[in-house]
This record gives C-alpha cells, sequence and structure tokens, in this order.
C-alpha cells in the first residue's frame, strides 16, 4: 500500500531527476529530453514499485559528450542516508569497469568526512562531485536572478585575455563552491561568461574566474 510519505518522495525524486538531467546537458552531454520532460505519472509508473516506492539505483545512468564521444559521466544514486567510504568505493569500482573518468554522486541526507575525502584523493584519476537530492529540488540556472552562465573554452578564455590585455588575476571571481560553479562543475581556471539583461543595452556580458 502506498503511503503519504511514499508519495512524496516519489515527488521529490522525479525534481531531482529532472534537475540531474538538466545538469548533465547544460554540461554539454547527451540527455533525452523525455528524461527531463517526463510528467509525475510516467515517472511513477517507469520507476516505481508495486508498493509505491523508487528504487534510486534504477535512476542511474551514463552519458556521452556531445563534443567528445569519448568522455563519460556516470551519475550514481544512492539512498544511503549518511554516504560514507564504503557507498564511496561502490562509486569506484563502477567507474572503474566501465572505464569513466567522471562521476556525480547523489543522495538524500548528508556525506561523511571520510567519503569527503575519497573524492579529494582519488582527483587526480577520477572528478567526482556530490549532490544532496535538496541541492537539486530546484535547477538554480532557471531562476530569474540568476544570470545566463557560458563556460569558455580555453581558446575562447586566451582570446578573451589578448583582446583586454588583462591577467587572469585581473577577472573578478566565482568561487569553486558557488552553487551556480558546482551547476557546471566548474574548475580552478575556468573562465565564464555571464550574460544579464540591461535596460540601456539589452543585454551586457562580464567575466568571472573560478578560484
Amino acid at each position: 500500500m502506498t503511503t503519504v510519505g511514499d508519495q512524496e518522495e516519489t515527488a521529490r525524486l522525479w525534481k531531482v531527476n529532472r534537475t540531474i538531467h538538466e545538469l548533465v546537458k547544460d554540461r554539454g552531454f547527451q540527455v533525452s529530453d523525455d528524461e527531463i520532460n517526463m510528467d509525475l505519472a510516467t515517472f511513477r509508473s517507469h520507476y516505481g514499485s508495486q508498493s509505491g516506492t523508487v528504487d534510486r539505483s534504477q535512476l542511474n545512468f551514463f552519458t556521452n559528450h556531445r563534443d567528445n564521444p569519448m568522455l563519460q559521466i556516470f551519475i550514481f544514486f544512492t539512498d544511503e542516508k549518511s554516504v560514507g567510504v564504503k557507498t564511496m568505493r561502490k562509486l569506484l569500482g563502477i567507474l572503474e569497469e566501465k572505464n569513466i573518468q567522471q562521476g556525480i554522486i547523489v543522495f538524500p541526507g548528508n556525506m561523511t568526512p571520510s567519503a569527503r575525502k575519497v573524492i579529494v584523493a582519488m582527483a587526480s584519476q577520477y572528478k567526482l562531485e556530490e549532490f544532496s537530492e535538496s541541492d537539486l529540488l530546484v535547477n538554480i540556472t532557471h531562476h530569474t536572478l540568476v544570470p545566463r552562465h557560458e563556460l569558455l573554452t580555453p581558446e575562447q578564455k586566451k582570446e578573451l585575455l589578448e583582446t583586454y590585455r588583462l591577467k587572469e588575476t585581473q577577472l573578478p571571481r566565482i568561487q569553486l563552491a558557488d552553487p551556480v560553479a558546482r551547476y557546471y562543475g566548474l574548475k580552478r581556471g575556468n573562465v565564464v561568461k555571464i550574460t544579464r539583461p540591461s535596460e540601456t543595452a539589452g543585454r551586457y556580458a562580464s567575466y568571472r574566474i573560478c578560484f
């Protein structure tokens, strides 16, 4: 029998699943619009069990980058309330098996300090990121107060610095921990172009470097 709690959790996971697919798509990876546009009823019938709960492992997926098919990312959902080292080892085992260097873990509660140390320890081999489900209930980039952000390619960054005769240190900064920086998976040294509406110019662009 489906409880109210099960229904609420399914609705929550439906939103989380949509946002993580939008995030992956916004980073340039191939994503089916059907996953993004899926309504709650379809999500429930697709991923829900007979008891009305959703098995989070059914939400796992991996996909290739549009411009570089060799580049893949794996999205790993866990139902563990407090993610520990054991779960991180499980994720690393899957990445190793599939020969994928990039992974995102999505969890319902929190992550232990020792699990976070695994992310740092494996940074030379794997790019691991973590998001709690509450981080993904709403897509922050859709908020009216968040302007459009675009990651510059290394060539575009070089051209920008040369055109304006700037050093990297002269650019305004965006922190690595900034929610928008996390959404786009920015790394230190990445530059984003931020386009805002302007009452006089229609729109204007500014640039920030991630540090």
